[in-house]
């Protein structure tokens, strides 16, 4: 069973940043996509950020040039840094992943329908 374990949240003024970490367990697919998507009060799963297991990245616009995904292999956690935070950021965040079981090459998907394993959630909070 594949697990994800968010961590890194928090609150911070306008301005600050964060590093969100998540952990991947058992997850030695060789091909995947993992992504960050967030969820406001209200609102709909929006994605925030995806990565492939060729290091290819997709951002939604409101978070270019403040954010960036990243992954370490060896430590099989993925990361979100957010830079230049602002109220509007403000949301739980959520990693999720999907496996393949082939080399194959993706183009990672926008929906959380997309993903199949997710973590529990980090909340984070910008003040302004």
């Amino acid at each position: 069973q594949v697990q994800l374990v968010e961590s890194g949240g928090g609150s911070v003024q306008a301005g600050g940043s964060l590093r969100l970490s998540c952990a991947a367990s058992r997850y030695t697919y060789p091909s995947y996509c993992m992504a960050w998507f967030r969820q406001a009060p209200g609102k709909e799963r929006e994605l925030v950020a995806n990565i492939n297991n060729n290091g290819a990245t997709r951002y939604a616009d409101s978070v270019k040039g403040r954010f960036t995904i990243s992954k370490d292999n060896a430590k099989n956690t993925l990361y979100l840094q957010m830079n230049s935070l602002i109220p509007e950021d403000t949301a739980m965040y959520y990693c999720a992943a999907r496996g393949y079981g082939g080399y194959v090459s993706l183009v990672c998907g926008i929906l959380p329908t997309g993903y199949i394993n997710w973590g529990q959630g980090t909340q984070v909070t910008v003040s302004s």
